[in-house]
Protein backbone atom coordinates (compact mmCIF):
# COMPACT_ATOMS: atom_id res chain seq x y z
CA UNK A 1 0.00 0.00 0.00
CA UNK A 2 1.36 3.69 -1.16
CA UNK A 3 1.59 5.92 1.47
CA UNK A 4 1.01 9.73 1.54
CA UNK A 5 3.99 12.00 1.83
CA UNK A 6 3.71 14.95 3.64
CA UNK A 7 3.52 17.69 1.05
CA UNK A 8 -0.03 15.54 0.04
CA UNK A 9 -0.87 15.19 3.94
CA UNK A 10 -0.73 18.80 3.75
CA UNK A 11 -2.77 19.19 0.55
CA UNK A 12 -5.79 16.81 1.64
CA UNK A 13 -5.99 18.43 4.64
CA UNK A 14 -6.58 22.32 3.91
CA UNK A 15 -8.76 21.08 0.83
CA UNK A 16 -11.14 19.08 4.03
CA UNK A 17 -10.48 22.97 5.48
CA UNK A 18 -11.59 24.72 2.37
CA UNK A 19 -14.83 22.40 1.80
CA UNK A 20 -16.04 22.20 5.67
CA UNK A 21 -15.28 26.32 5.89
CA UNK A 22 -17.51 26.20 2.43
CA UNK A 23 -20.34 24.49 3.64
CA UNK A 24 -20.27 26.20 7.42
CA UNK A 25 -20.55 30.04 6.04
CA UNK A 26 -23.51 29.16 3.63
CA UNK A 27 -25.14 27.08 6.37
CA UNK A 28 -24.68 30.66 9.08
CA UNK A 29 -25.74 33.13 6.00
CA UNK A 30 -28.34 31.08 4.62
CA UNK A 31 -31.28 33.41 4.84
CA UNK A 32 -34.56 32.04 6.66
CA UNK A 33 -37.31 31.31 3.92
CA UNK A 34 -39.95 32.71 6.33
CA UNK A 35 -39.74 35.19 8.77
CA UNK A 36 -43.00 34.92 11.43
CA UNK A 37 -43.37 37.78 13.47
CA UNK A 38 -46.28 39.36 15.88
CA UNK A 39 -47.41 40.91 18.84
CA UNK A 40 -48.69 38.63 22.24
CA UNK A 41 -51.43 39.33 24.56
CA UNK A 42 -48.32 40.63 26.41
CA UNK A 43 -47.49 43.09 23.86
CA UNK A 44 -44.21 41.49 23.11
CA UNK A 45 -43.17 41.88 19.68
CA UNK A 46 -42.19 38.07 18.77
CA UNK A 47 -40.57 36.40 15.54
CA UNK A 48 -39.74 33.06 14.45
CA UNK A 49 -38.97 31.04 11.62
CA UNK A 50 -42.11 29.40 12.09
CA UNK A 51 -45.75 29.92 13.34
CA UNK A 52 -46.15 31.36 16.55
CA UNK A 53 -47.64 29.58 19.07
CA UNK A 54 -48.65 32.45 21.10
CA UNK A 55 -49.96 34.58 18.64
CA UNK A 56 -52.90 31.60 17.46
CA UNK A 57 -55.31 34.22 19.00
CA UNK A 58 -54.62 36.85 16.95
CA UNK A 59 -53.03 37.89 13.60
CA UNK A 60 -49.23 37.00 12.63
CA UNK A 61 -47.50 38.37 9.73
CA UNK A 62 -45.19 36.02 7.29
CA UNK A 63 -42.37 38.68 5.89
CA UNK A 64 -39.96 38.14 3.14
CA UNK A 65 -36.28 38.29 4.32
CA UNK A 66 -36.17 41.55 2.63
CA UNK A 67 -38.60 42.60 5.71
CA UNK A 68 -41.52 42.86 3.26
CA UNK A 69 -44.67 41.36 4.08
CA UNK A 70 -45.11 38.38 2.34
CA UNK A 71 -48.89 37.01 3.66
CA UNK A 72 -50.77 37.65 6.87
CA UNK A 73 -52.18 34.62 8.59
CA UNK A 74 -55.27 34.96 10.73
CA UNK A 75 -55.92 33.62 14.12
CA UNK A 76 -56.96 29.79 14.65
CA UNK A 77 -59.91 29.71 15.35
CA UNK A 78 -62.20 27.08 17.86
CA UNK A 79 -64.64 24.93 16.31
CA UNK A 80 -67.41 27.08 17.69
CA UNK A 81 -65.72 30.04 16.30
CA UNK A 82 -65.27 28.78 12.76
CA UNK A 83 -68.94 27.25 12.90
CA UNK A 84 -69.54 31.01 13.30
CA UNK A 85 -67.71 32.08 10.62
CA UNK A 86 -68.58 29.56 8.32
CA UNK A 87 -72.27 30.60 9.06
CA UNK A 88 -71.97 34.25 8.42
CA UNK A 89 -69.85 33.59 5.30
CA UNK A 90 -73.17 31.43 4.30
CA UNK A 91 -75.64 34.45 5.09
CA UNK A 92 -73.70 36.48 3.02
CA UNK A 93 -73.36 34.06 0.30
CA UNK A 94 -77.55 33.93 0.50
CA UNK A 95 -78.15 37.33 0.64
CA UNK A 96 -75.88 37.96 -2.43
CA UNK A 97 -77.51 35.75 -4.24
CA UNK A 98 -80.95 36.77 -2.98
CA UNK A 99 -80.12 40.36 -4.37
CA UNK A 100 -78.95 39.00 -7.93
CA UNK A 101 -82.02 36.70 -8.37
CA UNK A 102 -84.14 40.45 -6.91
CA UNK A 103 -82.34 41.92 -9.61
CA UNK A 104 -83.20 39.09 -11.98
CA UNK A 105 -86.43 39.61 -11.40
CA UNK A 106 -86.71 43.11 -11.99
CA UNK A 107 -85.14 43.06 -15.45
CA UNK A 108 -87.24 40.42 -16.68
CA UNK A 109 -90.80 42.65 -14.94
CA UNK A 110 -89.39 45.63 -16.66
CA UNK A 111 -88.80 43.81 -20.18
CA UNK A 112 -92.32 42.05 -19.68
CA UNK A 113 -93.50 45.50 -19.17
CA UNK A 114 -91.69 48.16 -20.73
CA UNK A 115 -94.88 50.92 -19.92
CA UNK A 116 -97.38 51.10 -17.90
CA UNK A 117 -100.03 50.79 -20.55
CA UNK A 118 -98.83 47.02 -21.29
CA UNK A 119 -99.32 46.06 -17.59
CA UNK A 120 -102.42 47.64 -17.35
CA UNK A 121 -103.75 45.83 -19.87
CA UNK A 122 -102.24 42.57 -19.45
CA UNK A 123 -104.26 42.64 -16.00
CA UNK A 124 -107.35 44.05 -17.83
CA UNK A 125 -107.39 40.90 -20.20
CA UNK A 126 -106.30 38.46 -17.42
CA UNK A 127 -109.12 39.31 -15.22
CA UNK A 128 -111.64 39.46 -18.12
CA UNK A 129 -110.71 36.12 -18.59
CA UNK A 130 -111.54 34.40 -15.39
CA UNK A 131 -114.67 36.68 -15.24
CA UNK A 132 -115.63 34.97 -18.57
CA UNK A 133 -115.04 31.47 -16.57
CA UNK A 134 -116.68 32.81 -13.65
CA UNK A 135 -120.16 33.59 -15.82
CA UNK A 136 -120.05 30.10 -17.32
CA UNK A 137 -119.59 28.71 -14.18
CA UNK A 138 -122.40 30.32 -12.43
CA UNK A 139 -124.94 29.61 -15.80
CA UNK A 140 -124.03 26.01 -15.53
CA UNK A 141 -124.65 26.09 -11.90
CA UNK A 142 -128.04 27.66 -11.74
CA UNK A 143 -128.73 25.36 -14.55
CA UNK A 144 -128.24 22.56 -11.82
CA UNK A 145 -129.85 23.91 -9.52
CA UNK A 146 -133.41 24.65 -11.54
CA UNK A 147 -133.04 20.96 -12.75
CA UNK A 148 -132.52 19.91 -8.90
CA UNK A 149 -135.75 21.80 -7.87
CA UNK A 150 -137.83 20.25 -10.94
CA UNK A 151 -136.90 16.53 -9.77
CA UNK A 152 -137.09 17.20 -6.21
CA UNK A 153 -140.98 18.75 -7.01
CA UNK A 154 -141.11 15.35 -9.00
CA UNK A 155 -140.48 12.81 -6.11
CA UNK A 156 -142.15 14.96 -3.22
CA UNK A 157 -145.68 13.78 -5.88
CA UNK A 158 -144.49 10.32 -4.47
CA UNK A 159 -144.62 11.76 -0.57
CA UNK A 160 -147.85 9.19 0.25
CA UNK A 161 -146.58 6.31 -1.46
CA UNK A 162 -142.52 6.59 -1.48
CA UNK A 163 -142.40 2.88 -2.44
CA UNK A 164 -144.01 3.62 -6.14
CA UNK A 165 -140.69 6.56 -6.55
CA UNK A 166 -139.16 5.31 -9.74
CA UNK A 167 -135.44 4.53 -8.95
CA UNK A 168 -133.93 6.17 -11.64
CA UNK A 169 -135.36 9.44 -10.10
CA UNK A 170 -133.40 9.35 -7.00
CA UNK A 171 -130.36 8.67 -9.14
CA UNK A 172 -131.02 11.36 -10.85
CA UNK A 173 -131.49 13.86 -7.82
CA UNK A 174 -128.21 12.38 -6.48
CA UNK A 175 -126.56 12.73 -9.41
CA UNK A 176 -127.45 16.14 -10.04
CA UNK A 177 -126.59 17.18 -6.17
CA UNK A 178 -123.10 15.71 -6.59
CA UNK A 179 -122.55 17.67 -10.13
CA UNK A 180 -123.85 21.00 -7.89
CA UNK A 181 -121.73 20.47 -5.47
CA UNK A 182 -118.70 20.03 -7.64
CA UNK A 183 -119.49 22.74 -9.67
CA UNK A 184 -120.37 25.24 -6.32
CA UNK A 185 -116.74 24.22 -5.46
CA UNK A 186 -114.89 25.02 -8.63
CA UNK A 187 -116.66 28.48 -8.64
CA UNK A 188 -114.64 28.92 -5.13
CA UNK A 189 -111.64 27.96 -7.10
CA UNK A 190 -112.54 30.54 -9.15
CA UNK A 191 -112.84 33.18 -6.47
CA UNK A 192 -109.50 32.12 -4.97
CA UNK A 193 -107.87 32.44 -8.43
CA UNK A 194 -109.70 36.20 -9.01
CA UNK A 195 -107.81 36.95 -6.10
CA UNK A 196 -104.59 35.73 -7.09
CA UNK A 197 -104.34 37.31 -10.25
CA UNK A 198 -105.57 40.93 -8.44
CA UNK A 199 -103.28 40.05 -5.78
CA UNK A 200 -99.84 39.39 -8.54
CA UNK A 201 -100.79 42.54 -10.16
CA UNK A 202 -100.78 44.55 -7.15
CA UNK A 203 -97.49 43.64 -6.12
CA UNK A 204 -96.25 43.77 -9.69
CA UNK A 205 -97.70 47.36 -9.71
CA UNK A 206 -96.06 48.36 -6.68
CA UNK A 207 -92.44 47.36 -8.31
CA UNK A 208 -92.51 48.25 -11.72
CA UNK A 209 -94.03 52.11 -10.13
CA UNK A 210 -89.98 52.40 -9.01
CA UNK A 211 -88.88 50.59 -12.17
CA UNK A 212 -91.05 52.78 -14.29
CA UNK A 213 -89.35 56.08 -12.41
CA UNK A 214 -85.98 54.97 -12.62
CA UNK A 215 -86.54 54.00 -15.99
CA UNK A 216 -88.25 57.11 -17.27
CA UNK A 217 -91.48 56.17 -18.11
CA UNK A 218 -94.54 57.83 -15.82
CA UNK A 219 -96.18 55.27 -13.90
CA UNK A 220 -100.25 55.14 -14.33
CA UNK A 221 -101.49 53.66 -10.79
CA UNK A 222 -105.32 53.66 -12.08
CA UNK A 223 -106.03 50.08 -12.57
CA UNK A 224 -109.91 48.44 -12.52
Amino acid sequence: MSRLTPFRMVVSCLVCYIVLATVDAQATSAPASEIYTCVDAKGRKLTSDRPIIECNDREQKMLNPSGTVKARIGPSLTAQERLLVEAKAKAEQEERASKEEEKRRDRALINRYPTPAIHQKERADALAQINLVKQAATARAKELQAERVKLTDEMASYAQNPSKAPPKLQRQIDEVTQTLAAQERFLGDQDLELKRIISRFDEELLRLTTLWRIAGSDPVTKVP
